[in-house]
């Protein structure tokens, strides 16, 4: 039977099926079944749930929170419609381990459906313009034509100094989910076809059919606490709070590691009392340190972020850091060689418009240029920490060259939220961004596998590192894991070590050590 097997037709793409399901937080995303036909009778292959990712800032207002759900709600009926019926009858016959010319297809179908979005707005404008037109009537109470009205209200706020002003949200094609789910799914059916687990099947793709020696995994940004920026607290400046465990350890000892510091991290959150001053941390100029240090320390709230971390609010980032050195230090373990940390500034959430500077302290501001000195400074005192991600907007050019130029060669500077969609990333093969040592992307909305296989490879060519990082709305799926392996991305950024959706691709990357250090192709 297995010899005459290899004589049967290629399994073909027969059926796709589109479905509204709820991702980790409870918010609508799309799931896609694959059926193919293999050996005359119909068969589900796999399946996959995207990830939902929303640019809304945690601190927005509930208007703006309530009209992004029921766009995203709009969104998914609308990508569960594409893939039930243009890309269900597109695809038919195609066979899935076609990824390129697949991809292509959904690209185009992708470039036509915003091209007639395009040409509808136009036409409502037009329509607007004349209905407008038609029923202006002269105002006899209009100010003469050349005469300033009079004055009303209070003159706005200047901003203290110019800054290039925020750049407008990028605009999210309502179905687009549907576009890189699809591909996603293609790819797992490929995987599964060719009897290979998905992070070789990519790594096939990436390497064009030319299987590495040798792989290696992911160094993973374990999230441990979760600083909301609308907390009581005083600290703005930092979102998450991350460990990286060191190159010499494999992947099991780093996530054990990890988790005992979080153990005693908790065990001092729920006794302050016992953190005690570090001389590292209190040798600061008129003594502004100590006191952070000496300082009781805020209680954890008791409940768990999106992120699967603890959610905590910290006075002053001294006291923040002294916190993650008396948790490492009680464990006899040494910040910078035991273990290192990364800092998610969100720089984005925080700058004040008004003033033209950020806000790192509650009442405390910096201007871009200030924040570079503030950066620097940071760095040279505590070189444990590794990586910046997001020190400044997206928008601050000149201020990301200022500091790659001062730390690029001792710290990891990554832009996440300051990184644009991965489509709008490649422009005439040149990464249309600030400067920064490396990105985190994303799958989501309509990027596909090949973009991602398009893009990784040119940043290998310009030494950016990759990052894949998991949005904000992660599901169960865990094929962002392989698709990280896969492409030989440098570090993961899952969240923390809690919620099921960020644990199982922890256990998804632990399986793939196990696999590959069986097989001797660990690196």
């Amino acid at each position: 039977a297995n010899y005459f097997s290899k004589f049967s037709k290629a399994p073909v793409i027969c059926k796709l099926v589109g479905r509204k399901v709820l991702d980790g937080v409870g918010q609508p995303t799309l799931e896609v079944e694959i059926y193919c036909t293999v050996k005359n009778y119909e068969k589900k292959i796999c399946s996959t749930v995207m990830s939902s990712h929303s640019q809304i800032p945690e601190n927005a207002l509930p208007e703006t929170t309530e009209a992004d759900e029921k766009e995203r709600n709009n969104s998914v009926n609308t990508a569960v419609e594409w893939v039930n019926d243009s890309l269900n009858t597109m695809l038919r016959d195609l066979e899935p381990i076609d990824q390129h010319r697949i991809d292509k297809m959904l690209g185009q179908y992708f470039m036509q459906q915003a091209e007639e979005k395009k040409e509808n707005e136009k036409q409502e404008e037009a329509a607007e313009v004349t209905l407008a037109l038609t029923s202006c009537t002269p105002s006899a109470t209009a100010p003469p034509v050349g005469k300033k009205a009079g004055k009303t209200g209070k003159k706005a706020p200047v901003a203290e100094r110019t800054i290039p002003p925020a750049e407008p949200v990028e605009s999210v094609l309502c179905g687009s989910l549907a576009i890189g789910g699809t591909s996603l799914a293609v790819a797992k059916a490929g995987a599964t076809i060719s009897r290979i687990p998905l992070y070789l099947h990519i790594a096939l793709l990436k390497h064009n059919q030319d299987l590495p020696k040798e792989m290696a995994l992911p160094l993973p940004m374990v999230t441990l606490l979760n600083c909301e920026k609308s907390s009581p607290a005083k600290l703005k400046l930092v979102k998450e709070m991350m460990f990286i465990p060191p190159v010499q350890l494999s992947l099991k000892q780093g996530i054990e590691r990890v988790l005992d510091i979080q153990k005693e991290l908790m065990r001092l959150l729920e006794s302050p009392g016992k953190v005690q001053s570090s001389p590292q941390l209190t040798d600061s100029k008129k003594g502004k340190a100590q006191k952070a240090g000496k300082k009781a320390l805020p209680r954890a709230l008791k409940r768990i972020s999106h992120l699967g971390c603890l959610i905590t609010g910290h006075d002053s980032l001294e006291q923040l850091l002294l916190l993650m050195q008396t948790a490492c230090s009680n464990l006899g373990l040494e910040l910078g060689t035991d273990m290192y940390l990364g800092i998610n500034c969100a720089a984005h959430e925080i700058m004040d418009y008004g003033k033209g500077k950020y806000e790192i302290l509650t009442g405390t501001f910096k201007s871009p240029e200030e924040m570079v000195d503030m950066y620097v400074e940071l760095i040279n005192k505590f070189p444990f920490i590794i990586a910046l991600i997001d020190p400044f907007r997206k928008e601050d050019r000149q201020q990301w060259n200022n500091i790659c130029c001062a730390l690029g060669s001792k710290c990891y500077l990554i832009a996440e939220g300051a990184a644009t969609c991965i489509s709008k990333l490649k422009t005439g093969q040149n990464i249309n961004m600030p400067t920064c040592s490396g990105f985190v992307l994303k799958y989501v909305n309509q990027t596909t596998v090949s973009d991602l296989i398009e893009l990784t490879g040119l940043l290998d060519g310009q030494r950016h590192i990759t990052i894949l990082g998991s949005p904000d709305g992660e599901s169960s799926d865990d094929s962002l894991v392989d698709l990280a392996v896969g492409l030989g991305a440098r570090f993961i950024k899952l969240g923390g070590l809690s919620r099921g959706e960020r644990v199982t691709k922890y256990n998804r990357l632990l399986a793939i050590e196990e696999e590959l250090a069986k097989n001797r192709t660990l690196r």
